[in-house]
């Protein structure tokens, strides 16, 4: 039989990591990390990295492995996850993915799409739109994918639109039809759930959890670099604004949990297409 790669996958604080690693454990096997943020060394509490006891319970890859000065893409994740994994199936016969972005996981199931390059001037057209115009331009060209994109990711919303108009059609419809052949090795993704009310108490226990570790601390400590996209994600821009005197320390807080609860609902949504 082919190797098999279990992907532990669903919204934030669903519980993901709990679970990867008591599989991981009960399976005497490794976990590779799909999640976008957890790779950089410099962003703990904010994402959630797993704690010092959990990385002691199963071997973890792509955390904390490279500094926020340092983008990572899916293109240069998908070529290392495969020569990682290539080498992990050498001696187990099953391995772990966890991970909450939807985009990370497609790059284990299959290999990423090379999509068309606009030309520089609609790039530039593009980059001087303001992000609201940007938001109601991808709702009618591509109202799928504007649902289940952060439509506070400015990358994201500049790539979508680029290949929209470059390809004269939905960027979701690119990305459905440029689905490479499968790896070669079994997938099974474990989609997370749980009801609504339970993951809103659970996200708003983790915001007040992190705000107790240090989380403010942490986004101090970043300021130097909040003009990287890295950057630019919840938890860290709000807490920004607060350290800039825009908004209050609890006024900050409160965003950071409706912010987190709006990308859980996205995530959700993202991950329909593998149940």
């Amino acid at each position: 039989m082919p190797p098999k790669l279990i992907i532990v996958a669903g919204p934030t604080a669903v519980g993901k990591t709990a679970y990867a690693v008591e599989l991981a454990r009960e399976l005497g096997t490794e976990i590779v990390s799909c999640d976008s943020r957890q790779f950089y060394r410099e962003l703990r509490i904010g994402v959630a990295r797993p704690t010092d006891d959990e990385l002691a319970a199963a071997p973890h890859h792509f955390v904390a492995c490279r500094p926020v000065t340092q983008p990572y893409n899916i293109f240069d994740y998908s070529r290392d996850a495969m020569a990682l994994l290539e080498r992990m199936f050498a001696s187990h016969s099953v391995v772990v993915a966890c991970g909450g972005s939807g985009l990370y996981i497609d790059a284990l199931l299959h290999e990423p799409a090379r999509l068309p390059d606009p030309t520089p001037e609609l790039r530039s057209t593009l980059q001087q739109m303001p992000l609201e115009e940007k938001r109601a331009l991808l709702r009618r060209l591509d109202p799928d994918y504007h649902d289940r994109v952060d439509l506070r990711n400015p990358v994201r919303l500049q790539r979508a639109l680029e290949v929209c108009i470059t390809a004269g059609r939905p960027y979701s419809a690119v990305l459905a039809d440029q689905q490479a052949a499968p790896r070669p090795f079994q997938c099974e993704v474990r989609v997370l759930q749980t009801d609504p009310d339970n993951l809103r108490r659970r996200i708003d226990l983790r915001v007040d959890r992190m705000m107790a570790d240090g989380l403010l601390d942490e986004v101090r400590s970043l300021l130097p670099y909040r003009h990287l996209n890295t950057l630019n994600t919840v938890g860290y821009r709000e807490l920004f604004a607060a350290l800039d005197g825009a908004v209050t320390l609890q006024q900050a807080v409160d965003q950071i949990k409706l912010n987190t609860w709006h990308y859980a609902r996205r995530q959700q949504t993202w991950m329909r297409r593998y149940l």
